[in-house]
Protein backbone atom coordinates (compact mmCIF):
# COMPACT_ATOMS: atom_id res chain seq x y z
CA UNK A 1 0.00 0.00 0.00
CA UNK A 2 1.57 3.54 -1.20
CA UNK A 3 1.52 6.18 1.26
CA UNK A 4 -1.28 7.94 -1.48
CA UNK A 5 -3.89 5.53 -1.10
CA UNK A 6 -3.40 5.52 2.85
CA UNK A 7 -3.80 9.15 3.00
CA UNK A 8 -7.33 8.95 0.77
CA UNK A 9 -8.14 5.51 3.23
CA UNK A 10 -7.55 8.02 6.02
CA UNK A 11 -9.92 10.75 4.20
CA UNK A 12 -12.49 8.23 3.88
CA UNK A 13 -12.17 6.40 7.24
CA UNK A 14 -12.18 9.53 8.93
CA UNK A 15 -15.66 10.37 6.88
CA UNK A 16 -17.01 7.22 8.03
CA UNK A 17 -16.68 7.89 11.37
CA UNK A 18 -18.16 11.26 11.45
CA UNK A 19 -21.46 10.22 10.06
CA UNK A 20 -21.53 7.48 12.82
CA UNK A 21 -21.33 9.91 15.59
CA UNK A 22 -17.85 10.10 16.34
CA UNK A 23 -16.29 13.82 17.31
CA UNK A 24 -14.72 15.40 14.61
CA UNK A 25 -11.41 16.48 16.38
CA UNK A 26 -11.41 12.55 17.75
CA UNK A 27 -11.71 11.25 14.24
CA UNK A 28 -9.12 13.48 13.02
CA UNK A 29 -6.55 12.50 15.72
CA UNK A 30 -7.47 8.67 15.72
CA UNK A 31 -7.04 8.52 11.51
CA UNK A 32 -3.85 11.23 11.49
CA UNK A 33 -2.23 9.13 14.54
CA UNK A 34 -3.10 5.29 12.82
CA UNK A 35 -1.83 6.77 9.06
CA UNK A 36 1.46 7.78 10.40
CA UNK A 37 1.61 4.42 12.51
CA UNK A 38 1.43 2.68 9.00
CA UNK A 39 3.28 4.42 7.42
CA UNK A 40 6.46 4.72 10.00
CA UNK A 41 6.02 3.29 13.33
CA UNK A 42 4.24 3.69 16.51
CA UNK A 43 6.97 5.83 18.33
CA UNK A 44 7.16 8.25 15.15
CA UNK A 45 3.23 8.86 15.61
CA UNK A 46 3.31 9.13 19.22
CA UNK A 47 6.16 12.32 18.68
CA UNK A 48 4.14 13.22 15.87
CA UNK A 49 0.66 13.90 17.74
CA UNK A 50 2.77 15.37 20.72
CA UNK A 51 4.53 17.71 18.38
CA UNK A 52 1.27 18.82 17.01
CA UNK A 53 -0.22 19.48 20.22
CA UNK A 54 2.79 21.39 21.04
CA UNK A 55 3.50 23.59 17.97
CA UNK A 56 -0.41 24.63 17.17
CA UNK A 57 -1.48 26.23 19.97
CA UNK A 58 1.46 28.13 21.71
CA UNK A 59 1.09 31.22 20.00
CA UNK A 60 -0.89 33.98 22.47
CA UNK A 61 -2.52 34.84 19.17
CA UNK A 62 -5.13 31.98 19.57
CA UNK A 63 -6.29 33.93 22.74
CA UNK A 64 -8.80 35.32 20.80
CA UNK A 65 -11.11 32.71 20.91
CA UNK A 66 -11.69 32.41 24.23
CA UNK A 67 -11.89 36.32 24.74
CA UNK A 68 -14.27 36.85 21.58
CA UNK A 69 -16.85 34.50 23.09
CA UNK A 70 -16.51 35.96 26.25
CA UNK A 71 -17.41 38.83 24.60
CA UNK A 72 -20.32 37.39 22.87
CA UNK A 73 -21.60 35.49 26.04
CA UNK A 74 -21.48 39.01 28.52
CA UNK A 75 -23.11 40.80 25.40
CA UNK A 76 -25.93 37.97 25.13
CA UNK A 77 -26.84 38.52 28.71
CA UNK A 78 -26.87 42.19 28.75
CA UNK A 79 -29.87 42.52 27.07
CA UNK A 80 -28.29 44.51 24.44
CA UNK A 81 -29.80 42.21 21.80
CA UNK A 82 -33.27 43.00 22.50
CA UNK A 83 -32.26 46.57 22.77
CA UNK A 84 -31.16 46.58 19.30
CA UNK A 85 -34.10 44.97 17.65
CA UNK A 86 -36.30 47.41 19.72
CA UNK A 87 -34.52 50.26 18.12
CA UNK A 88 -34.33 48.72 14.71
CA UNK A 89 -38.47 48.03 15.30
CA UNK A 90 -39.18 51.18 16.08
CA UNK A 91 -37.26 52.88 13.32
CA UNK A 92 -38.95 50.75 10.51
CA UNK A 93 -42.73 50.35 11.97
CA UNK A 94 -44.07 52.20 8.98
CA UNK A 95 -42.37 50.34 6.63
CA UNK A 96 -43.75 47.42 4.50
CA UNK A 97 -42.05 44.44 6.03
CA UNK A 98 -40.53 46.22 8.77
CA UNK A 99 -40.15 43.93 11.39
CA UNK A 100 -38.10 41.44 9.01
CA UNK A 101 -36.09 44.19 8.37
CA UNK A 102 -35.33 44.71 12.18
CA UNK A 103 -34.50 41.59 12.49
CA UNK A 104 -31.99 41.34 9.75
CA UNK A 105 -30.11 44.97 10.64
CA UNK A 106 -30.46 44.28 14.50
CA UNK A 107 -28.58 40.86 13.80
CA UNK A 108 -26.10 42.60 11.30
CA UNK A 109 -24.99 44.65 14.43
CA UNK A 110 -25.16 41.57 16.99
CA UNK A 111 -23.04 40.04 14.78
CA UNK A 112 -20.71 42.43 14.89
CA UNK A 113 -19.53 41.37 18.75
CA UNK A 114 -20.54 37.81 18.79
CA UNK A 115 -18.94 35.96 16.02
CA UNK A 116 -21.12 32.87 16.41
CA UNK A 117 -24.42 32.26 14.47
CA UNK A 118 -25.87 30.31 16.75
CA UNK A 119 -25.71 33.24 19.76
CA UNK A 120 -27.25 35.15 17.29
CA UNK A 121 -30.31 32.50 16.64
CA UNK A 122 -30.95 31.78 20.01
CA UNK A 123 -31.09 35.71 20.77
CA UNK A 124 -33.36 36.39 18.17
CA UNK A 125 -35.72 33.53 18.00
CA UNK A 126 -37.09 34.54 21.45
CA UNK A 127 -37.14 38.25 20.61
CA UNK A 128 -37.72 38.79 17.01
CA UNK A 129 -40.47 35.63 16.55
CA UNK A 130 -42.81 36.48 18.94
CA UNK A 131 -42.99 40.19 17.60
CA UNK A 132 -43.56 39.18 14.50
CA UNK A 133 -45.97 36.36 14.69
CA UNK A 134 -47.87 39.02 16.91
CA UNK A 135 -48.23 41.42 14.58
CA UNK A 136 -49.67 39.57 11.76
CA UNK A 137 -46.64 38.13 10.13
CA UNK A 138 -46.56 34.08 9.34
CA UNK A 139 -44.73 32.21 11.52
CA UNK A 140 -43.18 30.55 8.89
CA UNK A 141 -41.49 33.98 7.57
CA UNK A 142 -40.66 34.64 11.22
CA UNK A 143 -38.62 31.98 11.65
CA UNK A 144 -37.04 31.87 8.87
CA UNK A 145 -35.76 35.73 8.92
CA UNK A 146 -34.49 34.72 12.40
CA UNK A 147 -32.26 32.03 10.61
CA UNK A 148 -31.82 33.25 7.74
CA UNK A 149 -30.33 36.26 9.09
CA UNK A 150 -28.40 34.66 12.00
CA UNK A 151 -25.16 33.44 9.16
CA UNK A 152 -24.40 36.94 9.46
CA UNK A 153 -22.69 36.13 12.72
CA UNK A 154 -19.84 34.40 10.87
CA UNK A 155 -19.36 36.82 8.18
CA UNK A 156 -19.21 40.19 9.83
CA UNK A 157 -16.42 40.45 12.52
CA UNK A 158 -15.50 39.49 14.61
CA UNK A 159 -16.30 35.95 13.21
CA UNK A 160 -14.91 32.48 14.57
CA UNK A 161 -14.71 30.80 11.05
CA UNK A 162 -12.27 33.70 10.07
CA UNK A 163 -10.22 32.74 12.82
CA UNK A 164 -10.18 29.49 12.31
CA UNK A 165 -9.63 29.80 8.80
CA UNK A 166 -6.56 32.64 9.18
CA UNK A 167 -4.80 30.01 12.08
CA UNK A 168 -5.16 27.11 8.90
CA UNK A 169 -4.69 29.06 6.49
CA UNK A 170 -1.61 31.07 8.45
CA UNK A 171 -3.37 34.42 6.74
CA UNK A 172 -3.53 37.51 9.61
CA UNK A 173 -6.97 37.27 11.83
CA UNK A 174 -7.23 41.34 11.55
CA UNK A 175 -7.13 40.88 8.15
CA UNK A 176 -9.55 37.90 7.68
CA UNK A 177 -12.08 40.58 9.83
CA UNK A 178 -11.46 43.54 7.53
CA UNK A 179 -12.30 40.80 4.31
CA UNK A 180 -15.42 40.41 6.05
CA UNK A 181 -16.92 43.66 6.64
CA UNK A 182 -18.32 44.47 2.88
CA UNK A 183 -19.54 40.72 2.29
CA UNK A 184 -21.49 41.34 5.35
CA UNK A 185 -22.80 44.00 5.07
CA UNK A 186 -23.68 43.10 1.03
CA UNK A 187 -25.58 39.96 2.37
CA UNK A 188 -27.63 41.91 4.86
CA UNK A 189 -28.40 44.73 2.13
CA UNK A 190 -29.49 41.55 -0.40
CA UNK A 191 -31.36 39.96 2.93
CA UNK A 192 -33.30 43.29 3.04
CA UNK A 193 -34.05 43.61 -0.96
CA UNK A 194 -35.80 39.99 -0.41
CA UNK A 195 -37.61 40.60 2.40
CA UNK A 196 -39.11 44.21 0.35
CA UNK A 197 -39.65 42.25 -2.44
CA UNK A 198 -41.89 39.40 -0.86
CA UNK A 199 -43.56 41.84 1.28
CA UNK A 200 -44.83 43.66 -2.52
CA UNK A 201 -44.60 40.97 -4.91
CA UNK A 202 -45.65 37.68 -1.94
CA UNK A 203 -47.56 39.58 0.42
CA UNK A 204 -48.88 36.93 1.63
CA UNK A 205 -45.83 34.73 2.08
CA UNK A 206 -45.10 37.68 5.10
CA UNK A 207 -48.46 39.06 6.11
CA UNK A 208 -51.16 36.01 7.73
CA UNK A 209 -53.63 38.05 6.80
CA UNK A 210 -52.37 38.73 3.60
CA UNK A 211 -52.35 42.80 4.01
CA UNK A 212 -49.60 45.03 6.23
CA UNK A 213 -50.81 46.96 8.86
CA UNK A 214 -48.55 49.57 10.22
CA UNK A 215 -48.51 49.80 14.59
CA UNK A 216 -48.30 52.48 16.20
CA UNK A 217 -47.50 50.60 19.17
CA UNK A 218 -44.00 51.74 19.33
CA UNK A 219 -44.69 55.02 19.38
CA UNK A 220 -44.21 55.99 22.97
CA UNK A 221 -40.51 55.10 21.93
CA UNK A 222 -38.71 58.64 21.04
CA UNK A 223 -35.41 59.13 19.49
CA UNK A 224 -33.63 59.94 22.88
CA UNK A 225 -34.86 56.43 24.15
CA UNK A 226 -33.11 54.97 21.14
CA UNK A 227 -30.20 56.71 21.06
CA UNK A 228 -30.07 55.45 24.56
CA UNK A 229 -30.76 51.71 24.04
CA UNK A 230 -28.23 51.45 20.90
CA UNK A 231 -25.29 53.61 22.58
CA UNK A 232 -23.79 50.43 24.67
CA UNK A 233 -23.65 48.22 21.57
CA UNK A 234 -22.73 50.97 19.24
CA UNK A 235 -19.98 51.91 21.55
CA UNK A 236 -18.48 48.38 21.61
CA UNK A 237 -19.01 47.86 17.97
CA UNK A 238 -16.40 51.27 17.24
CA UNK A 239 -14.25 50.20 20.28
CA UNK A 240 -13.70 46.87 18.81
CA UNK A 241 -13.82 47.54 15.12
CA UNK A 242 -12.57 51.03 15.08
CA UNK A 243 -9.19 49.87 17.28
CA UNK A 244 -8.90 46.67 14.68
CA UNK A 245 -8.89 48.74 11.76
CA UNK A 246 -6.77 51.70 13.10
CA UNK A 247 -4.37 49.08 13.62
CA UNK A 248 -4.19 50.69 17.27
CA UNK A 249 -5.36 46.77 18.57
CA UNK A 250 -4.26 43.54 17.67
CA UNK A 251 -7.08 40.64 16.97
CA UNK A 252 -6.19 39.27 20.43
CA UNK A 253 -6.23 43.10 22.20
CA UNK A 254 -9.61 44.35 20.63
CA UNK A 255 -11.25 40.82 22.27
CA UNK A 256 -9.87 41.78 25.60
CA UNK A 257 -10.83 45.21 25.42
CA UNK A 258 -14.24 44.03 23.98
CA UNK A 259 -15.08 41.93 26.86
CA UNK A 260 -14.05 44.06 29.42
CA UNK A 261 -16.24 46.57 27.65
CA UNK A 262 -19.43 43.84 27.87
CA UNK A 263 -18.63 42.99 31.07
CA UNK A 264 -19.12 46.60 32.33
CA UNK A 265 -22.22 47.25 29.89
CA UNK A 266 -23.77 43.78 31.65
CA UNK A 267 -22.72 45.15 35.10
CA UNK A 268 -23.76 49.09 34.87
CA UNK A 269 -27.49 47.53 33.29
CA UNK A 270 -27.46 44.89 36.50
CA UNK A 271 -28.21 42.04 34.04
CA UNK A 272 -25.03 39.86 35.91
CA UNK A 273 -24.55 37.91 39.06
CA UNK A 274 -22.62 35.79 40.58
CA UNK A 275 -24.11 32.81 39.06
CA UNK A 276 -24.33 34.40 35.99
CA UNK A 277 -21.02 35.44 36.06
CA UNK A 278 -20.06 31.53 36.46
CA UNK A 279 -22.20 30.48 33.44
CA UNK A 280 -20.96 32.68 31.54
CA UNK A 281 -17.21 31.68 32.68
CA UNK A 282 -17.85 28.12 32.82
CA UNK A 283 -19.86 28.37 28.97
CA UNK A 284 -16.65 30.28 27.49
CA UNK A 285 -14.26 27.83 28.92
CA UNK A 286 -16.14 24.90 27.09
CA UNK A 287 -16.72 26.54 23.39
CA UNK A 288 -12.71 27.57 23.98
CA UNK A 289 -11.57 24.16 24.77
CA UNK A 290 -13.35 22.75 22.11
CA UNK A 291 -12.43 25.30 19.19
CA UNK A 292 -8.33 25.18 20.45
CA UNK A 293 -8.96 21.17 20.06
CA UNK A 294 -10.47 20.88 17.06
CA UNK A 295 -7.34 23.11 15.47
CA UNK A 296 -4.91 20.79 17.23
CA UNK A 297 -6.81 17.71 15.43
CA UNK A 298 -6.68 19.54 12.24
CA UNK A 299 -3.24 20.71 12.44
CA UNK A 300 -1.61 17.03 13.06
CA UNK A 301 -4.57 16.32 10.15
CA UNK A 302 -2.68 18.60 7.90
CA UNK A 303 0.53 17.23 8.91
CA UNK A 304 -0.60 13.72 7.83
CA UNK A 305 -1.97 14.20 4.84
CA UNK A 306 1.31 16.45 3.70
CA UNK A 307 3.16 13.12 5.02
CA UNK A 308 0.92 10.96 2.68
CA UNK A 309 1.89 13.47 -0.15
CA UNK A 310 -2.01 13.72 -1.12
CA UNK A 311 -2.37 17.33 -1.41
CA UNK A 312 0.46 18.11 -3.62
CA UNK A 313 -0.88 14.62 -5.86
CA UNK A 314 -4.23 16.14 -6.03
CA UNK A 315 -2.69 19.98 -7.10
CA UNK A 316 -1.02 17.85 -9.77
CA UNK A 317 -4.23 15.74 -10.87
CA UNK A 318 -6.15 19.38 -11.29
CA UNK A 319 -3.44 20.76 -12.99
CA UNK A 320 -2.96 18.04 -15.84
CA UNK A 321 -6.80 17.95 -15.80
CA UNK A 322 -6.95 21.30 -17.12
CA UNK A 323 -9.57 22.65 -15.32
CA UNK A 324 -8.12 25.58 -14.50
CA UNK A 325 -8.38 27.72 -11.71
CA UNK A 326 -12.81 28.54 -11.92
CA UNK A 327 -13.16 24.64 -12.99
CA UNK A 328 -11.40 23.75 -9.23
CA UNK A 329 -13.33 26.75 -7.51
CA UNK A 330 -16.78 25.96 -8.82
CA UNK A 331 -15.83 22.43 -8.33
CA UNK A 332 -14.85 23.41 -4.64
CA UNK A 333 -17.61 25.48 -3.52
CA UNK A 334 -20.32 22.82 -4.57
CA UNK A 335 -18.53 20.31 -2.22
CA UNK A 336 -18.55 22.50 0.13
CA UNK A 337 -22.07 23.64 -0.14
CA UNK A 338 -23.08 19.32 0.17
CA UNK A 339 -20.94 18.52 2.88
CA UNK A 340 -22.70 21.54 4.66
CA UNK A 341 -26.08 19.24 4.61
CA UNK A 342 -24.57 16.63 6.70
CA UNK A 343 -22.16 17.98 8.52
CA UNK A 344 -20.98 21.46 10.39
CA UNK A 345 -19.15 24.17 9.22
CA UNK A 346 -15.83 24.17 11.06
CA UNK A 347 -15.37 20.60 10.65
CA UNK A 348 -15.56 21.18 6.56
CA UNK A 349 -13.56 23.94 7.04
CA UNK A 350 -10.94 21.40 9.05
CA UNK A 351 -11.00 18.30 6.33
CA UNK A 352 -11.01 20.31 3.09
CA UNK A 353 -8.69 23.83 3.93
CA UNK A 354 -5.34 21.59 4.51
CA UNK A 355 -5.97 20.33 0.58
CA UNK A 356 -7.27 22.64 -0.89
CA UNK A 357 -4.83 25.44 -0.06
CA UNK A 358 -2.21 24.29 -1.89
CA UNK A 359 -4.02 23.96 -4.87
CA UNK A 360 -5.18 27.64 -4.10
CA UNK A 361 -1.56 28.50 -3.85
CA UNK A 362 -0.71 26.81 -7.31
CA UNK A 363 -3.44 28.76 -9.22
CA UNK A 364 -2.12 32.21 -7.20
CA UNK A 365 -5.19 32.59 -5.62
CA UNK A 366 -5.98 35.52 -2.90
CA UNK A 367 -5.98 34.04 0.16
CA UNK A 368 -8.26 36.30 2.05
CA UNK A 369 -10.56 36.26 -1.24
CA UNK A 370 -10.92 32.53 -0.55
CA UNK A 371 -11.20 32.17 2.66
CA UNK A 372 -14.47 34.81 2.78
CA UNK A 373 -15.75 32.25 -0.13
CA UNK A 374 -15.01 29.49 1.64
CA UNK A 375 -17.25 30.91 4.98
CA UNK A 376 -20.14 31.65 2.98
CA UNK A 377 -19.96 28.94 1.18
CA UNK A 378 -19.82 26.71 4.42
CA UNK A 379 -22.65 29.53 6.14
CA UNK A 380 -24.86 28.19 3.67
CA UNK A 381 -24.84 24.69 5.12
CA UNK A 382 -26.26 26.14 8.39
CA UNK A 383 -29.62 26.57 6.71
CA UNK A 384 -30.06 23.42 4.51
CA UNK A 385 -31.41 20.00 6.15
CA UNK A 386 -30.83 17.40 6.96
CA UNK A 387 -28.25 19.07 9.38
CA UNK A 388 -28.79 22.83 9.87
CA UNK A 389 -27.56 23.70 13.12
CA UNK A 390 -29.35 27.43 13.12
CA UNK A 391 -32.63 25.96 12.08
CA UNK A 392 -32.30 23.37 14.87
CA UNK A 393 -31.19 26.30 16.90
CA UNK A 394 -34.36 27.93 16.20
CA UNK A 395 -36.20 25.31 16.75
CA UNK A 396 -35.16 24.77 20.33
CA UNK A 397 -35.30 27.95 21.49
CA UNK A 398 -38.86 28.67 20.00
CA UNK A 399 -40.06 26.56 22.46
CA UNK A 400 -43.53 26.50 20.14
CA UNK A 401 -44.96 22.90 19.07
CA UNK A 402 -47.25 24.19 16.05
CA UNK A 403 -43.69 25.41 14.26
CA UNK A 404 -42.01 22.37 12.86
CA UNK A 405 -38.63 21.81 11.92
CA UNK A 406 -39.69 21.57 8.50
CA UNK A 407 -41.54 25.12 8.74
CA UNK A 408 -37.82 27.06 9.83
CA UNK A 409 -36.07 24.86 6.97
CA UNK A 410 -38.89 26.42 4.56
CA UNK A 411 -38.74 29.85 5.36
CA UNK A 412 -34.90 30.28 5.10
CA UNK A 413 -35.07 28.63 1.89
CA UNK A 414 -35.01 32.33 0.17
CA UNK A 415 -32.09 33.29 2.24
CA UNK A 416 -30.43 30.34 1.06
CA UNK A 417 -31.01 31.76 -2.27
CA UNK A 418 -29.82 35.00 -1.75
CA UNK A 419 -26.53 33.32 -0.16
CA UNK A 420 -25.81 31.60 -3.25
CA UNK A 421 -26.50 34.79 -5.25
CA UNK A 422 -23.71 36.31 -2.64
CA UNK A 423 -21.40 33.76 -3.06
CA UNK A 424 -21.25 34.15 -7.27
CA UNK A 425 -21.33 37.86 -6.86
CA UNK A 426 -18.13 37.76 -4.22
CA UNK A 427 -16.56 35.44 -6.70
CA UNK A 428 -16.92 37.51 -9.72
CA UNK A 429 -15.49 40.63 -8.13
CA UNK A 430 -12.69 39.89 -5.69
CA UNK A 431 -12.21 43.34 -5.08
CA UNK A 432 -15.41 43.07 -2.61
CA UNK A 433 -13.28 41.21 -0.41
CA UNK A 434 -9.85 42.06 -0.29
CA UNK A 435 -10.23 46.40 -0.84
CA UNK A 436 -10.04 46.82 3.17
CA UNK A 437 -7.75 44.05 3.92
CA UNK A 438 -5.36 45.20 2.16
CA UNK A 439 -5.62 48.85 2.95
Amino acid sequence: MTDLVLGFMAIFAMLGFIILGMHIGIALIVTSFVAVWLMKSPEIAARFVGAAANDAIRDYLFGVVPLFVLMGMFVSISGVGRDTFDVFQWVLRRVRGGLGLATVGANAVFAAITGISIASASVFTKVATPEMIRHGYTPRFAVGVVAGSSVLGMLIPPSLLMIIYGVIAEESIGRMFMAGILPGLLLALLFCLLIIAMAYLSPARIFASGNFDATEEKDLETWATAAQKFFPILMLVVLVLGGLYSGFFTPTEAGAVGAAGAFLIALLRRRLDWKKLWNVLTETGYVSVSVLFLIIAASLYSRMLALTGLPAAITSSITDAGLGAWGFLIAYLVIVILLGCIIDSVSIMLIMLPIVLPIVSTFGMDKIWFGVLTVVAVEIGLLTPPFGVSVYTVKSALNNPSISVKDIFAGAFPFVLVMVLTLMVLALFPSLSTWLARM
